[in-house]
């Protein structure tokens, strides 16, 4: 295991403690540019979900309507109903991106598996990077805001639904996760800078509870509007 990532987990609450966790129930706002550009503002306004840190699963309370559930998982999505009976789905949910543009307007299970696999992706970060089949490398440390900050390189296997296969993590002088960059498939690869702030511990584990997520210039270099994607976490219970 790289010195970085081990850093990074012990500031973040450390393997051990992680390793007896379950599962994950978080209440907060997702808004930000991108919901609306794609047809579907507000869909994750109020935002009530709980996700199993062991597998890709993910679970949004009164999705799209009282009583309603949206379940994610990589292979597929869909709506329920309070009786658990299927009112719609999606299989292979990911091939239903093929040949979006900037601009390609979505459906409510469109958004459902992006706001599934990221979220997922985000609540279990650092420590998805020490899961089977990640790679990670250092990089070259990235200076910025005055504060020089150390970068993991991973490179994620086919089986995680993420956002792309490689992406950079940046982590500050405690090992705090402060930066996160990708490139999302889904939304044609333009890069992005995921900001994360206002850490809390819950629980023993550390999790950033304000994120915002702004475009990147060629240069690495992000800039500040428009945002893209704004986190505001107001309650994590940890299971």
């Amino acid at each position: 295991m790289s010195d970085l990532l081990d850093h990074a987990l012990h500031a973040h609450g450390g393997l051990d403690r992680w390793r007896r966790v379950r599962s994950i129930h978080v209440q907060g706002s997702v808004s930000g540019l991108l919901w609306g550009s794609r047809g579907q503002e507000g869909i994750f306004a109020t935002a009530d979900f709980v996700l199993d840190v062991r597998r890709q699963h993910l679970v949004y309370h009164d999705f799209t309507g009282p009583g309603l559930r949206g379940v994610f998982t990589p292979g597929r999505v869909w709506i329920e109903d309070r009786a658990r009976n299927v009112l719609t789905q999606r299989r292979s949910p990911r091939m239903a991106f093929t040949g979006h543009g900037p601009d390609s307007p979505w459906d409510r299970l469109h958004a459902l598996y992006f706001g599934g696999y990221a979220m997922w992706n985000y609540l279990t970060a650092p420590f998805l990077l020490a899961m089977p089949g990640v790679q990670v490398e250092e990089l070259e440390p990235w200076e910025e805001t005055g504060e020089r900050r150390r970068r993991l390189r991973a490179v994620f296997p086919e089986d995680i639904a993420t956002h792309s296969r490689e992406q950079v993590f940046h982590f500050d002088s405690t090992g705090l996760l402060r930066r996160h960059d990708y490139a999302a498939e889904v939304l044609g690869a333009s890069p992005a800078a995921h900001y994360s702030d206002t850490h809390k511990e819950i629980s023993g584990l550390v999790f950033p509870t304000r994120r915002r997520v702004v475009p990147v210039r060629e240069d690495g270099r992000s800039v500040p509007t428009p945002v893209l994607v704004a986190i505001d976490l107001t309650q994590i219970t940890v299971h």
